[in-house]
């Protein structure tokens, strides 16, 4: 992130902020963009583009040439179509609820996963005299949404059906893309290729941000990455060309000398073994630290970087806030007031997801709205 790059957000007053590098983020899809080139890039800005923004993350991403949106929900495709008037948007749930009729209206296109659905997207078209455009999804293996092989098979067979749909893309979800020697990424693959024959002429997408990274065999037409967007590196062997684009930081409220013997935190899991600094931080659970980061005795737990040094998390995550043991950096670096780094350099999306026992993708997501949004508008 360069010094003089143009923010916007305000720091009066702010507990905690969640710097959002906008400039990162559309180089990282062009990076992502070339890489799978002939095939078309997408972008997945489902979940309020994993907590960072919708509005921002998807003008950015325009400007950048991002043609082709990923939501999930009704709520999500309304925003989207607003901010993207002529992007190809695809709704992943599908058809939630009444959304049929919002989505036709919008010109938003839902990811059909089961012959019901199919049928009443058929039906919408036939009431309007239109084949109105949609995706369908086949479910290859991770046994989730998606069609199964015998109602892929049966679809392909009902003309009448097929007549009365634009079928715009034929999409599958590998299980195991974040690791390349997983036998079932092949098994997937084969799957998918042999599926979607049956639908001749029908632009296909396989891959998201890890699976794009498993080769060309597995970019078809289209790629939807998401996490990989906004820095995350889901792969555990093969990191995608981005960088991280994102920032979170939080107050230093107090620093107090606990005596030996002394505990810190609820239910008194954590026991100075020496005189100690503890540093008290305006951040938890509230705001997306997970509880499992906790620290009790005998267990490591997550850190945090205060002056440009780790300092690790002792006791429990509570909901406002995290304590940690600072009696290791030197005489002054954390001071009330200033900012602890809770992701950033030295402390990455991945690094907090493995301190809590979980993914990267959760730690985005679950960043809490109570932390101010500061958003990197430009590099120069």
């Amino acid at each position: 992130m360069t010094v003089n790059a143009r923010m916007s957000g305000s720091l009066a007053g702010a507990t905690g902020t969640i710097t959002v590098d906008l400039a990162q983020i559309a180089t990282n899809w062009k990076a992502l963009a070339a890489k799978v080139a002939p095939a078309r890039c997408a972008a997945v800005v489902k979940a309020d583009a994993y907590s960072l923004g919708a509005e921002r993350v998807i003008a950015v991403l325009r400007q950048a040439g991002c043609t082709t949106f990923f939501i999930a929900t009704p709520d999500e495709a309304e925003i989207a179509r607003k901010l993207a008037p002529d992007a190809q948007i695809f709704a992943l749930d599908g058809l939630v609820g009444d959304a049929a009729t919002a989505f036709a209206n919008q010109g938003v296109m839902p990811v059909l996963s089961t012959l019901d659905d199919i049928a009443s997207w058929a039906a919408l078209s036939r009431m309007r005299g239109e084949a109105l455009p949609a995706a369908i999804h086949i479910d290859t293996g991770l046994n989730r949404l998606g069609l199964p092989v015998r109602d892929v098979r049966r679809l392909a067979a009902d003309t009448s059906t097929l007549a009365s749909l634009r079928l715009e893309l034929v999409v599958s979800h590998l299980a195991s893309a974040d690791n390349p020697r997983d036998p079932k990424n092949r098994d997937q693959l084969l799957a998918f290729e042999t599926l979607t024959a049956l639908f001749p002429g029908v632009p296909r997408s396989l891959a998201a941000s890890d699976g794009l990274m498993l080769g060309p065999a597995y970019h078809f037409d289209l790629v939807r990455p998401g996490y990989a967007i906004y820095g995350g590196q889901a792969s555990q062997l093969a990191p995608a060309p981005v960088r991280p684009a994102v920032r979170v930081a939080a107050r230093i409220l107090a620093v107090a000398d606990v005596a030996p013997g002394e505990t810190v935190g609820y239910s008194a899991t954590w026991r100075a073994k020496r005189p100690s600094r503890i540093a008290t931080i305006a951040a938890g659970y509230a705001d997306g630290v997970p509880r499992n980061s906790s620290a009790p005795d005998g267990r490591p737990g997550g850190h945090v970087m205060i002056a440009g040094h780790l300092a690790p998390l002792v006791g429990r995550v509570s909901m406002d806030l995290i304590t940690v043991d600072v009696t290791d950096l030197p005489e002054g670096a954390a001071k009330p007031h200033d900012f602890a780094t809770l992701i950033g350099e030295g402390l990455t999306i991945e690094d907090a997801g493995l301190a809590a026992a979980t993914i990267g993708y959760e730690i985005l997501t679950r960043l809490g709205p109570r932390f101010t949004r500061l958003y990197v508008e430009d590099a120069t």
